[in-house]
């Protein structure tokens, strides 16, 4: 049955007329009010809740920004945002509005192999899911044991519905039998974690006995189910709840119950309410307050939180009052304010959960209590922790380092700031010692992030393997003399180092390959003085290759490499087109991104200070940016030379500490004679 199934993709050619036919201004227009001012046109975000427009519509480009949440991109970009459909969704919709016949490939071999088991294994689940709900309605037991106890609970039946409640009934294979009988492959049942097979290899159905839970991906496909045995039941069985396990298309970590139902909701609320059940989740839904997700009873992980950061800035956690559940649950609350999410808590009242406050309250009083009632993370720990350490000075002194490491972790310096009066006033201690505490710490976890040179490898040449991120960067700076030229290892991880200046220039010069990439900047002779047109890509690439070095973010170094084999095989190239449109959503929308921003060369103009025309603004601006970068990893690298020549171990070295010194000093003339190079154009933005 499975093998039968077609697999095929949306080819180029209709890719490209969907982008050519999709009217960014027509496309927005349906879900904004827009008014034209001046060549664009601008209305309220419709990703957050703003007062004065900031939602900025360009025709010319063909892409939407909002400057104050940053959300935006093509037409594509738009739809996939505000729909919550994925790439090829989102470009069938297109498709349909200006009635355009979706042409579709098929796919190879290789591509075949790599999309089948996934697809496969959701429509196992999807069937599984239908098997589960049509028991539920119409097997005798399903109607009298599991319909029971959802009424029981206060469900509705559209409730039921919307959720994709089931039941599977005691039988130890009755849903596996139907669906061999059905052609589903003993493999895919086995995969999914719906069946389990025993030595003599018999397929045994894993939720039997349970009333049954789906949980469905951020676009609505069944990923896994969560069964709950009933009270009926308990004799029989060890666990009250059984969960799918891991497999090729469930991670529980990356997953939250709820979310598909709830993202729309969180988004216009502008807040999202975390519990710990499914039945938390189901009947606040009944209630009407839709904005709700949970964890599934485990602590969040951080691609949970980032999922939830996603549609909202503010979380607030709903307790049932269990102080000792709360304080275990307290250590990972660190995370979400490391992400920037504005946490708060809200109690509810003695012997109250979600479940059963719902039931007992509409929305308008869920929401007014939670209101009335939530307290901001910061406040809510350092009161919690106060009470048991008041009379204590040990605890007490303990309560201030676990309060100082929580706003330590916060990314925004007024945040952090606000919370250190505050916690400065609570605690009665001096707000400048709180800032001490928390300076030592955020250097603490800047170093942890990004290890000194002494702690990776010794004062000797390293491996390859001894770079953090599996590779270094060998880096043999061409400026130097050629008798003095010195070769490094960079150890400046691909990623976490989005803040550093090289960083920032790596963005820059991406933006410059994405914008302008095919344009030829001058033309260059070989020995047999054969001409050749140097392009933007070129160059850049040709410049990285000869210091041996390339972007440190992977996303940056595969877009830098394939518009260099792009331009080597199509000569019709256009970069800016090419990754607008790219089959890569990350790709389409980061190219988006660096296009909607107004490019640097503006700021520039020939050396004779008259309007210079845009190859010779490539020409000057280009080298200046790749050297630029060059300058940034060198000065940060020397910076990591400093911080290991003041570890103790290094200093009381004479052989390491010699070796350092060496480097140090060698970097120091390469950044030296760079500076030259660029004079007064050394510009670290």
């Amino acid at each position: 049955m499975l093998a039968q199934i077609e697999k095929k993709m949306i080819d180029q050619a209709t890719i490209d007329r969907i982008m050519d036919a999709a009217q960014i201004v027509d496309v927005v227009s349906d879900f904004v009010t827009l008014r034209k001012r001046g060549v664009n046109y601008v209305g309220l975000c419709p990703f957050h809740n703003e007062k004065t427009p900031s939602f900025s519509v360009s025709p010319a480009k063909g892409l939407c920004k909002c400057f104050s949440c940053g959300k935006g991109g093509s037409a594509v970009h738009f739809i996939m945002e505000h729909e919550q459909m994925n790439y090829y969704e989102a470009l069938k919709y297109l498709a349909k509005k200006y009635n355009i016949e979706v042409k579709e490939r098929e796919l190879t071999n290789e591509e075949k192999q790599a999309q089948s088991t996934r697809e496969s294994l959701f429509i196992v689940n999807n069937f599984a899911c239908e098997y589960f709900q049509n028991t539920l309605k119409t097997h005798p037991d399903g109607r009298s044991i599991g319909l029971a106890y959802f009424r029981q609970r206060g469900f509705r039946d559209d409730i039921i519905e919307k959720f994709q409640l089931g039941y599977c009934t005691d039988s130890h294979e009755a849903m596996s039998r139907e669906a061999l009988q059905k052609g589903y492959k003993k493999e895919y049942l086995v995969k999914t974690g719906l069946c389990y097979e025993t030595d003599d290899h018999r397929l045994r159905d894993r939720f039997w006995g349970r009333v049954i839970f789906p949980v469905h991906t951020l676009s609505g496909k069944v990923v896994a189910f969560g069964g709950r045995v009933l009270s009926g039941q308990t004799q029989k069985v060890n666990m009250k709840y059984v969960n799918s396990p891991e497999s090729e298309i469930y991670h529980k970590s990356n997953e939250l119950y709820g979310i598909y139902f709830a993202k729309q909701a969180i988004v216009k609320q502008d807040r999202c309410y975390l519990v710990e059940g499914y039945t938390d989740v189901i009947s606040m839904h009944q209630s009407g307050v839709e904005n709700v997700v949970s964890s599934s009873g485990t602590a969040l992980t951080p691609a949970q939180i980032r999922l939830i950061h996603r549609f909202t800035n503010n979380l607030t956690l709903l307790y049932d009052g269990d102080i000792a559940g709360i304080k275990a649950s307290l250590r990972g609350i660190d995370m979400l304010l490391e992400e920037g999410l504005n946490i708060k808590i809200c109690l509810l009242p003695d012997g109250e959960d979600p479940d059963s406050f719902a039931r007992k309250h509409n929305s308008e009083e869920f929401r007014a209590f939670i209101e009335a009632n939530e307290t901001d993370f910061i406040r809510f720990k350092t009161n919690l922790l106060l009470k048991e350490s008041e009379n204590d000075p040990i605890k007490r002194a303990e309560l201030i380092t676990d309060i100082v490491k929580s706003i330590s972790v916060i990314p925004e310096a007024i945040v952090r700031d606000v919370y250190i009066k505050e916690c400065s006033q609570q605690l009665r201690i001096e707000d400048k010692i709180l800032v001490a505490e928390i300076a030592k710490l955020r250097e603490a976890q800047s170093l942890k992030r990004n290890k000194p040179v002494s702690q990776q490898l010794t004062a000797e040449q390293a491996p390859a393997s001894s770079h953090p991120t599996g590779s270094a960067n060998s880096l043999s700076v061409s400026d130097a003399p050629p008798s003095e030229q010195p070769t490094y290892q960079s150890y400046i991880p691909q990623e976490g180092k989005e803040g550093q200046a090289f960083y920032r220039l790596e963005r820059l010069i991406l933006q410059a390959v994405v914008r302008y990439g095919e344009q030829v900047m001058f033309i260059d002779k070989d020995e047999q003085e054969q001409e050749h047109a140097i392009t933007v890509i070129a160059y850049v690439v040709s410049d990285l290759e000869i210091d041996d070095l390339s972007f440190h973010n992977p996303l940056h170094r595969q877009i830098l490499s394939e518009a260099a084999t792009q331009l080597q095989q199509n000569p019709h190239f256009k970069a800016e087109r090419y990754f607008l449109t790219h089959p890569n959503p990350v790709i389409s929308q980061l190219s988006a991104d660096l296009i909607n921003v107004r490019y640097q060369l503006s700021k520039y103009h020939s050396k004779s200070q008259k309007i210079a025309s845009e190859d010779e603004r490539l020409l000057e601006v280009v080298p200046t940016l790749v050297t630029n970068f060059k300058y940034a990893i060198v000065t940060e690298e020397l910076k990591h030379l400093l911080y290991a020549l003041q570890e103790p171990n290094i200093a009381n070295d004479n052989e390491k500490c010699d070796a350092l010194m060496k480097r140090y000093n060698a970097l120091r003339e390469v950044q030296n004679l760079m500076a030259k190079r660029l004079g007064d154009r050394v510009v670290l933005q």
